[in-house]
């Protein structure tokens, strides 16, 4: 049994000033608790000045080949009442020989003489067979003389084939010529010729096709020898793989507050991916609570937060704070956290109650409306509040979708509604054709040193982490945004940067997206609670939208200043 103290520091202030949270934090959306900030600060200085680790976080502007890291806090009481707090990192950092005690992970699949790293050798002893297999000359010498053999086949048939086109032409004008001239015996002795010829011709290419299939059956016959072997060997990985991962699923067993241990398997079942993804289970939150539940540690708070370098695919910035992630720890934590006293979900709260839609222009055939902050475009899963009810409210008469598109629920700004079908038909081609203007303000952290720009950053969801949306150069779909500087102010320890962004595409968080990322402008609007720090509200409006009228065919355009 480890010794619990090793892995419980305390706080090295006083902390008799600090009130205690009343309930523990919610770990998908939260602002961390004054006490967990304390404990994040004293782990982020031991981060700092220890001078052991072996590995590049990129935190000291070395980011060549630097990968940056989720690591996390959790505020506990002890056995004896006393305050401290543990630390953890998400997933492995091989080779590290720092003096910070991270709690251990939930499973270590790398101790010595552990069934996975035996299992993983045989995984990796077939990987090497399979290898040697395909490396194999005979088999680029096989492949190389069927091809050739096929090659001059197919010629040969080819040939033949029109060599018979040109022959039944041939019989065809002699029977006609025949039919003529001919008549008795002598037209049917030519008739039983002509015949003959043909089934000359269709035994000529069956025997060419036999004689192929004699000259290439010995070479097939070696290559499906070969890639029987190999595709024997990769079945056999994939069982090994299959079952090596069922028992890894296992060996996974996450506590909660009454000592009830659930398995990886278990947890996912009911779930849409239904098998676990890769990695879950490693994140800070699940260790930290692991520990806490197996050595009768009371959690008090929790904070996760990111340091060094950003991923190439996610909106990953230095020191800020986020949420566990949903696709791997929201089954493990439902668990882990079942009976504990939480922060209520703020996401199960209407943003919009209170708040009304203000109609700037409408006509028989169309609205515009400015929403506020905080508010739906469309019913949610657990809020129906949004501007698609209030419109339905506003216009009773009007029949269709009414929604055309969409603001995030964080945007303000200008949005279009169709108040018949065929103006929501005829406008949302226009906003297919990209025929539609639109333009957004918005406040965004530090000072641009370019003054405009074109960003191209390919979208996709992450699937692990809805609603969130990654870089994805493969799989994601084209996002075009061009910017520009409005003006530049704020204090020299906290300047911002007021920017005109135009999006070409209207993919899900695009402009957000486009902002935070390090290869856009590497600055996260302010507010930003997905992709850079909580503030009063999210700085970004939709200040201008110019469109054709679907019915008049006169060309609309519309200005609404944001309230930043």
């Amino acid at each position: 049994m480890p010794n619990t103290e090793k892995y419980f520091t305390a706080f090295s202030h006083n902390i008799d000033e600090y009130v205690l949270p009343q309930r523990f934090t919610f770990p998908f959306y939260y602002q961390p608790h004054p006490i967990a900030l304390l404990a994040v600060k004293q782990l982020q200085a031991c981060i700092s000045e220890d001078i052991q680790w072996q590995h590049n976080f990129g935190s000291n502007g070395d980011t060549k080949n630097a990968t940056g890291k989720m690591f996390g806090i959790l505020v506990v009481k002890n056995i004896n009442g006393e305050l401290g707090y543990l630390s953890a990192y998400s997933g492995k950092i091989k080779k590290s020989s720092t003096t910070i005690n991270f709690v251990p992970p939930v499973c270590d699949m790398f101790t010595k003489d552990n069934y996975f790293i035996s299992q993983q050798e045989k995984i990796n002893g077939i990987n090497t067979q399979i290898t040697q297999l395909e490396l194999n000359p005979l088999l680029t010498v096989l492949d190389d003389k069927l091809k050739q053999l096929n090659t001059e086949n197919e010629k040969i048939i080819a040939t033949h084939r029109v060599l018979m086109i040109e022959r039944r032409k041939n019989r065809k004008q002699r029977r006609k010529h025949a039919e003529n001239t001919l008549n008795g015996s002598a037209l049917l002795q030519l008739n039983t010729q002509l015949g003959q010829e043909s089934i000359d011709d269709k035994n000529t290419l069956k025997r060419l096709k036999l004689e192929f299939e004699q000259a290439t059956k010995p070479v097939e016959k070696q290559l499906n020898a070969l890639f029987q072997e190999i595709e024997s060997l990769k079945q056999k990985r994939k069982s090994l793989s299959a079952m090596l991962q069922q028992q890894l699923f296992a060996q996974y067993q996450f506590l909660n507050r009454h000592g009830d241990e659930k398995g990886l398997a278990e947890l996912f079942k009911n779930t849409i991916q239904k098998i676990p993804p890769a990695g879950a289970g490693d994140c800070a939150a699940p260790k930290l609570l692991q520990y806490a539940f197996k050595y009768d540690l009371k959690p008090i708070a929790m904070a996760e937060f990111w340091w060094g370098a950003p991923p190439k695919s996610e909106v990953r910035q230095h020191l800020n704070f986020y949420g566990a992630c949903l696709g791997k720890c929201q089954p493990i934590l439902a668990h882990m956290l079942m009976d504990i006293d939480m922060d209520e979900n703020p996401l199960l709260n209407n943003p919009a109650a209170g708040k009304s839609l203000s109609v700037i222009y409408h006509d028989e055939a169309i609205a515009i409306i400015n929403k506020p902050a905080e508010f739906l475009s469309v019913p949610g899963k657990n809020i129906s509040d949004s501007v698609y009810l209030r419109m339905r409210e506003r216009f009773p008469a009007a029949d269709g979708p009414l929604i055309v598109h969409r603001l995030d629920m964080s945007t303000s700004g200008l949005m279009v509604i169709a108040l018949n079908k065929k103006s929501h038909k005829l406008l949302q081609r226009q906003f297919i054709n990209r025929s539609i203007k639109k333009q957004y303000v918005a406040l965004i952290k530090g000072k641009l040193t370019q003054e405009e720009g074109i960003i191209n950053l390919p979208l996709r969801g992450d699937l692990n982490d809805r609603p969130r949306q990654l870089v994805c150069f493969d799989k994601g779909k084209p996002a075009e945004t061009t910017w520009h500087i409005i003006e530049q102010g704020g204090e020299k320890e906290n300047p911002w940067t007021k920017i005109a962004l135009f999006p070409k595409t209207g993919r899900t968080h695009q402009l957000r997206v486009h902002c935070a990322h390090v290869l856009g402008l590497n600055s996260s609007i302010i507010g930003d609670d997905l992709y850079g720090t909580r503030a009063k509200r999210l700085y970004l409006h939709a200040q201008s939208l110019s469109l054709i009228h679907p019915i008049s065919k006169e060309v609309l355009h519309f200005t609404c200043e944001a309230e930043f």
